[in-house]
């Protein structure tokens, strides 16, 4: 296939920058309005939960102190005056309002905070929830309903008086109402929302917005019809007032009243074409700003990768030329000397090669250390590919640290391949490698361990390589190179100081 010319590939890379943002632009409408809704819906959620304990918090504190009442002795013992003023310094919490009423079993008044004359008192109106404070033997928390004494919508707290293990009395304590509209007119966040708290039966008795043409009304068919279903729920719904919202509701597993919010979602509209449209004019200015610098930089690139394709080729090149000539001058040096002489340094040499072809192909960026070693080893491995194991972290090496470790192991795998673990057919090699964090810096230490080899035996005098594998750790890596001729084999390690870029 020919290759592009500069023209067409600036028309591609022009073409390649505009699509990816028209989609973005195109996209953006529905990423930022799932987010919107996505954020919309657990601020619901959480206001939902937020309300609901605090409900809960008030009525049980409601409960506790009817509780404490009950076990008043005045009251026991039948001293309602006595029980009258212990009863109001619980009723001035609560301002004007409130009403506690003491009644019998059969729902008879014995006591009103109202009055003292409890001979002109109706009987009680709501007698199921006495029946129930009577048999069940503990708090009861009514539903919306139309009280006798205070003549308006109510709900009560319902606390049984006990003695002996009988029930004797039921207290009800029927609080202000506007104690739970204030509630959730302060947890309300902005006008947008939509805040109810509803009965056991579905039915509002604190509410905003229009409390006052909504209290007393059941909720709204959209979310009557799934308030029952679960305890908690977020779906979409529409007010009284005939707004869509998406709403949030949790019943209270104390009084089996719900709370329910919800947003408009009209109010997610309005951000959403706002930020659509500062989002278009941004994309449009990054656009033509982006191409204007994508034409000039698709400019320089493409000639500084052709001058730096033609340096690494005629650094390729004249390396290539030199390690020719080297072979070359050493085959008419070594011509008179011993063939095992020439093998050395011709392998010497060829694993210089190695690291040099393997550096040309990253572009003489480095290596990894794991591919240096593989190259090195790749000759004495032609028949059994699981001779060696190598394990270690990945390692980045420079140039001048790939070509020395390269030779160091050149020399180490040739030892090995003469007297060690590589001159049987049985022998193994295990390769392994960390990094250690000094407070000098990283370092690299690779543990060369032969086993199955010939029997170890240590040299009467050390040849060339060792002193090359020594002299290169020391002086060339800033490291150490050190050898032990153990009797299942020879352990050879090496450190040296990593680059401070690897």
């Amino acid at each position: 296939m020919p290759k592009l010319s500069l023209p067409v590939r600036l028309v591609l890379l022009v073409a390649g920058t505009t699509l990816p943002l028209i989609l973005f632009a195109a996209g953006i409408v529905l990423t930022h309005y799932k987010q919107d809704r996505q954020n919309a819906t657990q601020r619901v959620l959480e206001t939902v939960r937020s309300i609901r304990l605090v409900l809960d918090a008030e009525i049980q504190r409601m409960t506790g102190a009817l509780q404490v009442l009950s076990l008043t002795n005045a009251l026991r013992d039948g001293d309602f005056n006595g029980f009258r003023r212990i009863a109001q310094g619980f009723l001035d919490q609560y301002g004007e309002g409130g009403v506690v009423l003491v009644a019998d079993r059969d729902g008879r008044q014995v006591f009103s905070s109202l009055t003292s004359d409890t001979a002109s008192l109706p009987p009680r109106n709501n007698l199921a929830i006495v029946d129930r404070v009577f048999a069940e033997k503990k708090p009861v928390y009514s539903n919306l309903f139309f009280g006798a004494v205070k003549k308006r919508l109510i709900v009560t707290v319902e606390v049984p008086v006990i003695v002996d293990g009988e029930v004797l009395y039921d207290i009800s304590f029927s609080p202000p109402i506007e104690i739970f509209q204030a509630m959730v007119e302060q947890q309300r966040p902005s006008k947008d929302w939509t805040i109810s708290i509803f009965d056991g039966e579905g039915t509002n008795f604190a509410r905003v917005p229009n409390p006052h043409e909504t209290i007393g009304k059941r909720a709204s068919p959209s979310l009557y019809a799934e308030m029952f279903q679960t305890s908690e729920a977020t779906l979409p719904t529409v007010s009284l007032e005939g707004v869509p919202l998406i709403t949030s509701f949790a019943r209270s597993s104390l009084t089996g009243w719900t709370v329910a919010a919800g947003i408009a979602e009209s109010s997610l509209v309005a951000p959403l074409w706002r930020n659509l449209a500062i989002t278009s004019v941004m994309g449009a200015v990054l656009l033509m700003v982006g191409l204007a610098f994508a034409v000039r930089m698709a400019t320089q690139i493409a000639r500084g990768e052709m001058l730096h394709n033609l340096l690494i080729e005629e650094l390729n090149h004249r390396v290539k030329n030199t390690l020719a000539v080297l072979q070359s001058i050493a085959t008419q040096t070594f011509r008179s000397a011993s063939r095992t002489e020439r093998e050395k340094f011709e392998g010497r040499l060829g694993a210089l090669a190695e690291a040099h072809n393997l550096l040309s192909q990253e572009k003489w960026q480095g290596a990894e250390l794991r591919e240096v070693v593989a190259r090195v080893l790749q000759p004495y491995l032609l028949n059994n590919q699981e001779r060696v194991r190598m394990f270690g972290p990945q390692v980045p090496l420079s140039p001048r640290l790939a070509v020395v470790l390269s030779m160091i192991v050149h020399e180490i795998a040739t030892n090995a391949a003469k007297y060690g673990a590589l001159s049987n057919d049985i022998g193994t090699i295990a390769v392994d490698w960390e990094i250690l964090q000094e407070s000098d810096g990283r370092k690299l230490r690779l543990i060369w361990s032969e086993a199955g080899g010939p029997p170890v035996t240590a040299p009467v005098q050390r040849g060339f390589g060792s002193r090359l594998i020594e002299r290169s750790a020391r002086d060339q890596l800033g490291g150490e190179a050190t050898v032990d001729f153990l009797p299942r084999g020879v352990v050879y390690t090496v450190s040296c100081a990593l680059d401070r870029e690897e």
